[in-house]
């Protein structure tokens, strides 16, 4: 009777854990804001779509499991405040740019091909209030490079 219900348990636990591994398998799906992102480089001013993760839960899956993101679209990661940021790859199969950006909407420092899977820890190297992802390419090609300026009302209210 002992072995049937260690079996059962045993079961139980396998069936639950495949269940919740398929749930968090799911990418997140965010609607894309009103509002377009700007960036201010050297040689113009470049807009994105903006995915907007601005909860605990929302920063937590970011782009994990997305095997699909378009060019023309960013998800900026909202802190609320300037911090030492540390971001990881960890179930996101597209390789992405990661632009670290301070309250005043100045880019801080741009990792560029972020390597998919990686557990490797993606560090600001300063505070940063923000974190915007885009597909791994798009900062070089658009010459997107620390010190441009980022425009959005999640950044900077009223930007002009």
């Amino acid at each position: 009777m002992k072995q049937w219900f260690a079996y059962l348990v045993f079961v139980a636990a396998l069936l639950g854990g495949s269940f919740a591994v398929s749930a968090q398998e799911e990418p997140m799906r965010v609607p894309v804001d009103a509002q377009a992102l700007k960036i201010q480089t050297a040689s113009g001013e470049k807009s994105f779509g903006l995915e907007i993760a601005d909860t605990d839960q929302k920063r937590s899956a970011g782009l994990m499991y997305r095997k699909d993101f378009p060019a023309d679209r960013a998800m900026i990661f909202v802190f609320g405040e300037e911090r030492p940021v540390m971001m990881w790859m960890a179930n996101t199969p597209l390789p992405l740019d990661m632009l670290f950006v301070r309250n005043d909407g100045s880019i801080a420092r741009v990792a560029e091909n972020t390597v998919p899977f990686s557990k490797d820890i993606v560090a600001s190297g300063e505070p940063a209030a923000f974190v915007i992802e885009v597909n791994a390419g798009i900062a070089a090609k658009l010459g997107i490079k620390a010190g441009d300026t980022v425009k959005h009302r999640i950044i900077c209210g009223q930007c002009q």
